[in-house]
């Protein structure tokens, strides 16, 4: 009975049962250095950044429309600073298609309004507009970083990072003190910190032999005039954001979990990349994509519904006399995004036969959308099919999850943006304990699973 019962039901095992020594140290090696690229990418465009700098160290360069593309080379085009995409060409020509990775490097934040920087009693702060999906009471009094870019009157730009250096300030939100938030903790937790409290405090100190008002928020423009050589109107052309000043950690007595901010999605974009850097010539062209604006419907010239994906594949198929259609037609994307992880502190939202669990392997998941799968792509059972033997075959560790209770809510990835295109698609990626909160948590053992399983979809015949 033993046998049949081991031959006919399935009962997914904990990774670490499975793990071989060897594996295990090349575990630890994988997560140290993504650790390292979650602390050099703490925004889409520090991802794309150090994601350059990798990849060229590899060999990659630039693609230009008509370059010769033999086999082997390898080539990448940087959309607009924000998002990026990378491909090995294959032996096989892509009329045969082409096999896809596409994850995103945007991340739930604080991004500040166009016209931030106001004094009010003699404190400096800066106003935010949230972006994407987040719980708004974890974002208080907790240390921020600023990152990102301000374009100047005079067209120049300059790269601003605040707060990631051991000698940087950083900044914070305040909240109410518990002894006078008596009628605060009435509120729902949706309600308690509305969206125009999360003003980031930035400064106390008045301009000294000035008698106009706002002498503080006066002191602040002096200070970033005299580094950055900006003014208070340069802000309406800025992109800043504000993030979790927090590095990658391990977590627990035994190290085995890996805390961070961004792990949704960095920790599938990472896993695509190394996968990516790992190889030599596959027989299909290898094609890694990290987008953004996900969180926020993928819209945008660099989200995924933009055209700045066709318009690399179409010349690269032009190059190779295929039509963008027909590559699509044959080819695969595996929609590398991150699921929810059971938490069994909060048993209720889960459905815990169709769950990920950690430490169990890479979650695939054949739809994602919320109530009766709005929003989802539904893989068909043949490309599950195709991914479960390939996983199986080379030695993925695996498990098959939703993202919680049908009724409980859902989610979206940009599966269905690439479905659209006529390109077999299934999500997968590594569950996350703590989703789109400043500190997430993933498993060592899931992340590995996840660069194991993107390999074995680019290095597929």
């Amino acid at each position: 009975m033993s046998e049949l019962r081991e031959k006919l039901m399935y009962k997914p095992k904990n990774g670490f049962d499975r793990l071989s020594p060897a594996e295990e140290q090349e575990m630890e090696i994988y997560s140290e250095h993504y650790r390292k690229f979650l602390d050099n990418g703490k925004t889409e465009r520090d991802c794309v950044d150090y994601t350059v700098e990798l990849a060229e160290a590899r060999g990659f360069v630039p693609y230009v429309p008509g370059m010769p593309l033999e086999p082997g080379k390898k080539v990448y085009v940087d959309n607009r600073g924000k998002g990026i995409m990378l491909a090995v060409i294959g032996k096989k020509p892509l009329a045969e298609g082409a096999h896809i990775g596409a994850a995103h490097t945007d991340a739930p934040r604080l991004d500040l309004k166009p016209n931030p920087l106001y004094e009010d009693s003699e404190l400096a702060y800066l106003k935010t507009h949230h972006y994407g999906g987040i719980r708004k009471y974890q974002w208080v009094t907790i240390p921020l970083e600023l990152h990102g870019v301000v374009v100047r009157s005079d067209g120049s730009k300059v790269k601003i990072t605040i707060g990631d250096k051991e000698s940087d300030p950083q900044f914070v939100i305040t909240d109410l003190l518990p002894h006078l938030g008596r009628e605060q903790s009435k509120k729902p937790l949706g309600e308690a910190i509305p969206s125009e409290s999360l003003n980031i405090l930035i400064g106390s100190r008045p301009l000294k032999d000035d008698d106009g008002g706002d002498r503080v928020k006066l002191s602040i423009l002096n200070l970033l005039n005299e580094k950055y050589g900006i003014q208070e109107e340069d802000f309406i052309s800025a992109e800043l954001e504000a993030v979790p000043a927090a590095k990658a950690r391990d977590l627990g007595f035994d190290r085995s979990l890996i805390g961070a901010y961004g792990h949704d999605d960095r920790v599938c974009a990472y896993a695509e990349l190394a996968a990516l850097l790992s190889l030599d010539v596959p027989e299909k062209t290898a094609v890694c994509i990290f987008a953004d604006k996900e969180e926020i419907g993928s819209d945008g010239v660099s989200g995924m519904q933009s055209e700045a994906f066709d318009y690399f594949m179409e010349s690269m198929c032009k190059t190779q006399g295929t039509a963008l259609r027909t590559c699509f037609a044959h080819s695969f994307c595996l929609s590398a995004d991150v699921t929810a992880a059971y938490d069994p502190n909060f048993p209720e939202v889960f459905e815990r036969r169709n769950s990920s669990f950690i430490n169990y392997g890479m979650g695939l998941c054949k739809y994602t959308g919320s109530g009766g799968k709005s929003g989802a792509s539904d893989a068909s059972a043949e490309v599950v099919g195709w991914v479960r033997k390939l996983f199986n075959d080379n030695g993925v560790i695996w498990q098959m999850a939703e993202l919680g209770k049908t009724d409980a809510g859902g989610g979206g990835t940009v599966a269905k943006f690439m479905a659209k295109r006529n390109i077999d698609t299934l999500d997968a990626g590594v569950p996350v304990l703590a989703m789109h909160a400043p500190y997430e948590t993933v498993s060592k053992l899931d992340c590995y699973m996840t660069f194991r399983g993107m390999k074995a979809v680019f290095e597929a015949k």
